[in-house]
């Protein structure tokens, strides 16, 4: 519990250090946001925020997890690292993506399919390496009913790479409100950090890492919350999405990211919902704008309000999520 607290704190204080220093860097740098036209009129006095400051929570979460988790490294425990470098390989593709349109200034950076066989691969080694450390088996665990569904192997790396891939880009088309994908992560980390705690030193460095994620997001929240003063960028919420994945998988059970990914679900649902009912009906809408956050600013909710009842919503799955689990080791 002390090493977490202290991944917690550390994951914080650098993450707020960090931001302080970074935002007039990336000013300088015009590494501003480019607001999509097509996105709500009321959002483009946002355009030329800077972006990319993801790399604050990245470099907070880092050096906490390093330090307070140095005794179990010690003890030959790297699952905290393992679960850190895979979100870091799903930042630096974000990185990328965020760095093209800032240097081209348009909304268009890495092209869908350069994303998707990235983040592919990246989740097919990252599984694999899972695999081969003995902490993921091809037993898919079903929370509530404390039992498990035996899968081949096979079978069960491609649904897991694909559930890895929608996770991550759910959480990526959350992050479209100030401070929205960054408070609706914050009960996701606490649920694992929790569950961390409370399964024993095998998992201890998982929620050390998880207490570091809720340090970071709460670091960066000072800057992002509404008006934000910077935006995570693709850089900050792929990582984001690798993280939330990672730490499921980590914990061998993946089919969690249902009720504590509750909304990245639904705003991911949204925006296929809206899409494909616009191309059946030649035009119609089920929602006045896509994605689900969006469709609440048209119907009038303050900013604020949105991320107020999201992550309310988020909190709620993330304490049911618990009852769901509670039982797999008896706590």
């Amino acid at each position: 519990m002390i090493r977490m607290l202290l991944a917690l704190v550390i994951g914080f204080a650098v993450t707020t250090v960090v931001g302080k220093l970074l935002i007039p860097v990336l000013v300088q740098l015009k590494a501003g946001q480019s607001i999509k036209e097509i996105g709500p009129t009321w959002h483009m006095n946002k355009q030329g925020t800077p972006t990319m400051g993801g790399l604050m929570f990245i470099i907070g979460i880092g050096v906490a997890i390093i330090i307070a988790g140095w005794k179990g490294m010690m003890e030959g425990n790297f699952s905290h690292l393992y679960v850190y470098v895979f979100s870091l390989v799903f930042g630096i593709i974000g990185y990328i993506d965020d760095y093209q349109k800032v240097k081209y200034h348009h909304n268009t950076g890495l092209t869908a399919l350069q994303k998707f066989l990235l983040q592919l691969a990246a989740a097919v080694a990252f599984l694999c390496l899972m695999r081969y450390e003995g902490m993921l088996s091809p037993n898919l665990y079903i929370p509530f009913f404390n039992t498990h569904v035996v899968l081949n192997w096979v079978v069960y790396l491609i649904l897991a790479a694909f559930i890895i891939v929608g996770t991550v880009n759910a959480v990526n088309i959350t992050d479209g409100v100030d401070g929205l994908s960054s408070s609706v992560t914050l009960p996701v980390a606490i649920f694992f950090a929790v569950i961390g705690w409370r399964w024993g030193t095998e998992y201890l460095q998982l929620g050390v890492f998880a207490a570091a994620l809720l340090g970071g997001l709460l670091g960066f929240l000072i800057y992002n919350h509404y008006p934000a003063k910077v935006f995570m960028g693709d850089t900050g919420s792929l990582f984001l999405g690798g993280a939330v994945a990672a730490l499921a998988f980590a914990y061998d059970m993946p089919l969690i990211l249902i009720l504590v990914g509750i909304v990245y679900i639904c705003e991911t649902m949204s925006d296929i919902i809206q899409v494909g009912y616009f191309k059946l009906t030649h035009g119609k809408r089920i929602f006045k704008m896509a994605p689900l956050h969006h469709h609440f600013e048209m119907c009038g909710w303050k900013e604020t309000k949105v991320v107020g009842v999201f992550a309310a919503v988020s909190l709620i799955f993330c304490a049911l999520a618990y009852l769901g689990v509670m039982d797999r080791f008896g706590i």
